[in-house]
């Protein structure tokens, strides 16, 4: 089995595109409900909260657990997979959101870490939408700028956003919140995006809202495809992770049936959920 992580319901549509992308394999879900909005919490906290979410799909029977949430990937990511996985969940797997994103972002792969022709002359403008907590990491900047190092990355924190679709507001809301936030980024700028990143797995959720306010010739890096696509070619190079096919199964630490109301609202589709508790090894503290 491989898991799929968000602290809420953004990652459901990480979750939809693999359960589309690899019918041959069977996917977990576990958004940690209970606790989001995960983009307002301290560095420890969201360690701990995903510690314990990883854990948990770990402790289920999953080899390999996609991240599918930019907070968890730019904060706890790094520390997780270098201090805490081997010591309690040896042999499993933990990916991040961030790497693809920014292989795509730069059209270099992740495992070049300086300026290579031509991208050290790259001098686009990049726009990142994202938590504040995503935001206040610069990860996103910082990777960026290890392979093109005349881009401009500018970021606009839209804190706001996912409360608002976690609580399933209506549409005119979630309309005038990203218009709102695309105004502020776009004040910022001298010239238009060529690359807008989503940097929330709740925001595709919107991503027909951010296109209509956007200029029209800023491309917008779609997350749940670019995870889909590292995934396939990861699992192409893990031999070691051959799954079989089954049915997805949804969890949530949150009530289940406001979760299953607001989910089956976002996506579409009616999902169901069952509960969970998450309790696994501690997480030291950030």
């Amino acid at each position: 089995m491989i898991g799929v992580f968000d602290s809420g319901h953004g990652g459901l549509t990480v979750m939809r595109e693999l359960v589309a992308r690899f019918p041959q394999r069977q996917f977990v879900y576990l958004g940690d409900h209970r606790n989001a909005p995960y983009g307002d919490k301290n560095g420890a906290e969201i360690v701990k909260l995903t510690g314990d979410a990883c854990g948990t799909l770990f402790a289920m029977g999953c080899k390999l657990v996609i991240m599918a949430c930019n907070t968890a990937t730019a904060v706890a990511g790094r520390k997780l997979q270098q201090e805490w996985l081997e010591p309690n969940w040896p042999g499993r797997k933990l990916l991040g959101i961030i790497a693809p994103t920014v292989e795509t972002a730069t059209q270099t792969p992740w495992h070049v870490k300086e300026p290579v022709f031509p991208q050290k002359y790259n001098n686009d403008t990049i726009a990142l939408f994202a938590t504040s907590a995503t935001v206040s990491s610069g990860v996103y900047e910082t990777e960026i700028h290890k392979r093109c190092p005349r881009v401009q990355v500018v970021a606009q924190p839209c804190s706001k956003l996912v409360p608002l679709l976690e609580s399933g507001s209506p549409r005119e809301v979630l309309e005038q919140a990203v218009q709102e936030y695309v105004g502020a980024l776009l004040s910022k700028v001298e010239k238009q995006p060529e690359w807008a990143i989503l940097g929330c797995t709740h925001y595709p959720l919107v991503a027909d809202l951010f296109r209509a306010a956007l200029p029209a010739k800023t491309r917008i890096a779609n997350q749940p495809k670019l995870i889909a696509n590292a995934l396939e070619d990861y699992l192409s190079r893990h031999g070691d992770l051959a799954g079989q096919a089954g049915p997805a199964l949804y969890y949530t630490t949150g009530r289940v049936q406001e979760v299953r109301r607001v989910a089956s609202s976002l996506l579409g589709e009616d999902i169901f959920f069952e509960l969970v508790e998450t309790t696994t090894p501690p997480v030291k503290a950030a």
